[in-house]
């Protein structure tokens, strides 16, 4: 298996930058695959009246992209402005669970909308776009789609990249990223909790070995090129990593991924954990991912307090007090408040916002269930800073407001799920709850720092 370069000159699954996808295609004609070049975007910086129904820092402008799309996870955004996006669900939708959508405009919002893809059941998540195919999660397979001549939407049959992913248990979608040297990287998230013996059971002491780390609870590592590859344990790429929902490159430093902790310290193990440390423990992660490196899940979990990996319960932990051979995994590069559920990552490649956003990376918070009888927390996009793959300063909570009124999982507005950045700069939000993909801009003083939302 080949190991990948430290250097790597993309960040693919989110946007292609122009150069490397119209070097792609050049043979098929730019304009002929665009319909034109991508319009302006100044009407929809001016038209500001209540940021969509979101807070953001000064200087930063919300707009409704898209709504009413069913169940929008991740999305993959083309050098002309295209946006691509994978979607969830118990019922198809007519015509697809994968739509294309783009702003032949210039207002900010989608003008045309076009459903296209598989009908299978649930849909997917991981979406990306590579050397003229817009990849996709469908189900338990990575198929792609060559992108058409004319028009916004594919029209031909998919190809199988990769086949037999586990779709059982309690996390089965599949994001994914994929490198310049066309390394396709796929999230294989835990089918349990805790790896227990019998899952989310109180008291139920975890499996010795975790024989589902095999197939479960880590990264896998195939060709983006090859077509009909089946998923099986040799293509393991890093494990210990219980619920990886977002993943990107780095252009310049390498693969990043966002870590849904576990859940029930609380309710599984009371003598060990009170009501308050249940909510307020483990940390979520961003973990700078290496080959062969192990992050611990499901024998420790983060505490952030300590800021260290403890011993799970499952497995001879005694409430956090003990490191014992989680002194040996790797731990995050930042950490974020429990149980937020990062559920998508995208690094700042643009250059509309403030220069003091390049390079660090916005992060999806999808939002809690399990923090009662404490408040729910999430439902936001975080922006953290980074410097070399290392966090370069504190988080900011960038946008906020998407829950409403209410942040439950059932009564939410609306639930982040999905990050992407525009060609011309723009950060995209998508959210599987109400379909809605917000467009945010920035016109300011490029100069600004970073800023907390406006409450």
């Amino acid at each position: 298996m080949r190991h990948v370069s430290p250097k790597f000159s993309i960040r693919s699954h989110r946007y292609l930058r122009a150069g490397l996808l119209g070097l792609a295609l050049a043979a098929d004609g730019l304009l002929a695959l665009t319909g034109g070049s991508a319009p302006s975007t100044a009407a929809s910086r001016d038209a500001c009246p209540d940021h969509a129904g979101i807070t953001l820092p000064p200087g930063f402008c919300a707009t409704i992209f898209a709504d009413h799309l069913g169940g929008a996870r991740h999305m993959a955004v083309a050098p002309n402005g295209i946006v691509y996006v994978n979607t969830r669900g118990s019922t198809a939708p007519s015509g697809g669970f994968l739509v294309a959508l783009q702003d032949t405009t210039g207002d900010g919002k989608a003008d045309k909308v076009v459903r296209f893809g598989t009908t299978a059941k649930q849909g997917g998540t991981g979406i990306g776009l590579y050397k003229g195919y817009v990849y996709a999660q469908s189900g338990s397979k990575i198929v792609r789609y060559k992108l058409p001549e004319k028009g916004i939407a594919p029209e031909g049959a998919p190809e199988t990249v990769v086949s037999g992913l586990p779709v059982t248990g309690d996390h089965p979608m599949h994001p994914f990223a994929i490198d310049s040297q066309g390394n396709l990287f796929i999230d294989v998230a835990s089918a349990t909790n805790a790896c227990q013996k019998r899952n989310r059971v109180p008291g139920s002491p975890g499996e010795t070995p975790c024989t589902e780390l095999k197939t479960r609870g880590g990264i896998w590592r195939y060709d983006a090129n090859k077509m009909g590859q089946a998923f099986s344990p040799a293509e393991r790429y890093a494990t210990g990593i219980r619920n990886a929902d977002g993943i990107a490159v780095d252009p310049g430093v390498g693969l990043f991924a966002v870590q849904q902790g576990r859940d029930q310290l609380h309710n599984n193990w009371p003598k060990l954990y009170t009501p308050k440390q249940g909510a307020n423990l483990p940390a979520e992660e961003l973990l700078r991912i290496e080959k062969d490196t192990d992050y611990g899940w499901p024998e420790c979990y983060f505490d952030d307090e300590q800021k260290r990996l403890v011993l799970a319960p499952e497995y001879g932990g005694d409430g956090g007090k003990t490191v014992g051979g989680c002194a040996e995994k790797r731990g995050p590069v930042a950490f974020f408040p429990a149980h937020w559920a990062p559920n998508d990552l995208t690094f700042y490649t643009g250059s509309q916002f403030p220069a003091a956003y390049d390079g660090g990376v916005f992060i999806a918070f999808h939002g809690s269930w399990n923090r009662a009888p404490f408040a729910q927390g999430g439902y936001n996009v975080v922006f953290q800073p980074l410097k070399d793959g290392k966090a370069d300063g504190d988080y900011v909570v960038f946008a906020d407001g998407f829950a409403g009124k209410v942040k439950e999982p059932g009564a939410a507005d609306h639930r982040p799920s999905g990050v992407a950045v525009a060609p011309d700069g723009a950060l995209y939000v998508s959210d599987d709850q109400g379909g809605r993909i917000w467009r945010i801009s920035f016109s300011g003083n490029r100069n600004a720092g970073v800023q907390p939302a406006n409450k």
